[in-house]
């Protein structure tokens, strides 16, 4: 029996190979996360929920399976933490907010009932920015998640919940979503691996809207390869999802088992660096892309002038979006309902939970999308964020026609002290700027750590985007980066991450 502490170090990959061979049992894997999370999420508040009696019962479901002989999925038996976004029978669902406060979900969305059809184990649900509106996880209503790299400083957002556990050693494997950066940008800054798959590539089936085009659920890991085993569970066409694409799954799994960047044309472009910045993050930058020199890869320069308008794009559509999803949460239906003592009318009831329900960063955009969307307002705001979207999807065509993927910083810069941005929304919004356009186009990206920033010493992530349904191009280029960044540096989270 190996040791718990040497078990939680393990990947998700190397977990599921020593249980294949009866090394391990899936109860001893899950017992060792679970002992983690009790002895350090006080400290990280990654979990909202912990489903330790789930969990178990999961695991046993699995030993009962192989010792049935009966087949299992690749990722059989190994753990993982969800992002509070996605709807689970009989577990609470809060999306970090007061208005679901307590919502136990009469259903599994299609993303839950993936994992736990392939033996995943779901250990429990993930703080998040409220509603996934935020780039720092502080907008949730049950506090924020620490960075274990620097518990005063933020792990990313909406999803920094699901980077803080793999990064804190909580869980081998993550799910996140990402409507602008939400997965890219808390694996940036926890020194993980976070994926965007292509939008409509996985089901967004009982995942709670937030901005309908742009929403996504992917994979976090600590591993290339365990992000590309996770991608392939979780993804493909499923019918209950209007946008889910009718398609096979590319092949990620195989494109990770055999990273090469030898021949690819990598695009560098000219507007994802500048003002706003960090050295540190450049200078990493500019190294991972001189090892992909090395590696044989062909360096293109790329301007792509619509990106620039990108971000404000973005926060037209995406507020627009979420006044519509958001409107079904009024009191009446289910969570939270304030002021029904028979003597108020539905609008008083439906105004006075929304004002007790909902935090300020969520009020703000449902304030933006309803002026935005708003008669004598919607063609001047709305409607032109909508060109600009295009815009951008044709700087996206034309890039694709001279490259095969492009490299970027993953965001601007490391991880800020908690409270730092706090009153300042454009500073926060800043954290997307590199993100965003790929949401906006649907493309496939993929964050990867490249180093620590030599000023502060918290990790930097370089990422990739693929063309739509090429999301195995970014397995390909992430496996080879990794394991020549590896090789030559070392892992930073394995090697270098502080102990809690």
């Amino acid at each position: 029996m190996t040791d718990k502490n040497s078990i939680i170090r393990l990947t998700a990959a190397e977990i599921a190979g020593k249980i294949a061979a009866g090394e391990l049992t899936a109860v001893e894997v899950t017992e060792a996360h679970l002992a983690r999370i009790e002895a350090v999420d006080e400290k990280v508040h990654a979990f909202l929920h912990v489903d330790r009696e789930g969990a178990l019962a999961q695991a046993r479901a699995v030993d009962e399976k192989r010792a049935r002989g009966e087949k299992l999925g690749p990722l059989a038996g190994v753990p993982l933490a969800l992002k509070d976004i996605f709807t689970t029978t009989g577990v609470p669902t809060t999306v970090g907010s007061k208005i679901l406060e307590g919502w136990i979900p009469p259903y599994d969305a299609t993303v839950t009932k993936k994992l736990k059809d392939a033996g995943v184990v779901i250990l429990g649900k993930t703080n998040m920015d409220e509603f996934a509106m935020g780039s720092s996880t502080e907008n949730s209503a049950y506090g924020p998640t620490g960075n274990p790299w620097d518990l005063t400083r933020v792990p990313g957002g909406s999803g920094g919940g699901s980077s803080a556990a793999l990064a804190a050693f909580e869980a081998p494997l993550a799910i996140g979503t990402d409507t602008g950066g939400s997965i890219r940008q808390p694996a940036a800054v926890t020194g993980t691996v976070g994926v965007k798959p292509t939008y409509g590539g996985v089901s967004r089936y009982g995942m709670v809207a937030f901005s309908s085009s742009l929403d996504q659920g992917g994979p976090c890991a600590r591993t290339v390869l365990d992000a590309a085993l996770l991608h392939e569970v979780i993804a493909g066409h499923d019918p209950l999802d209007s946008t889910s694409i009718d398609a096979p799954v590319p092949p990620v799994v195989e494109a990770a088992r055999n990273g090469t960047v030898r021949g690819t044309r990598v695009g560098v472009v000219k507007q994802f660096r500048g003002e706003g910045y960090q050295a540190g993050v450049l200078q990493r930058f500019d190294e991972a892309v001189e090892l992909l020199k090395e590696l044989g890869a062909e360096i293109v320069e790329l301007d792509c002038p619509s990106f620039d308008l990108a971000l404000s794009a973005y926060y037209l559509i995406a507020p627009s979006e979420c006044s519509s999803n958001l409107a079904r949460f009024d009191g009446l239906r289910y969570g939270l309902r304030v002021g029904d003592d028979g003597t108020r009318s539905a609008e008083e009831v439906t105004s006075l939970t929304r004002e007790a329900g909902f935090g300020p960063e969520v009020k703000r955009r449902i304030m933006l999308g309803t002026y935005a969307l708003s008669s004598g307002y919607y063609d001047a705001y709305y409607g032109s964020a909508q060109k600009v979207r295009t815009l951008i999807k044709r700087d996206f065509d034309t890039a694709f026609e001279q490259v095969d993927v492009i490299v970027s910083p993953t965001t601007p810069t490391t991880a800020f002290p908690i409270g730092e941005r706090a009153d300042d929304p454009m500073a926060m919004y800043l954290a997307d700027l590199c993100t965003i356009p790929a949401n906006l186009a649907g493309n496939a990206a993929m964050s990867l750590p490249c180093g620590l920033a030599p000023e502060d010493n918290l990790p930097v992530g370089l990422q990739i985007v693929a063309p739509a349904m090429q999301d195995d191009r970014l397995y390909r280029a992430g496996a080879a980066i990794e394991a020549a960044f590896v090789e030559k540096w070392g892992h930073p989270l394995l090697e270098e991450a502080p102990s809690l």
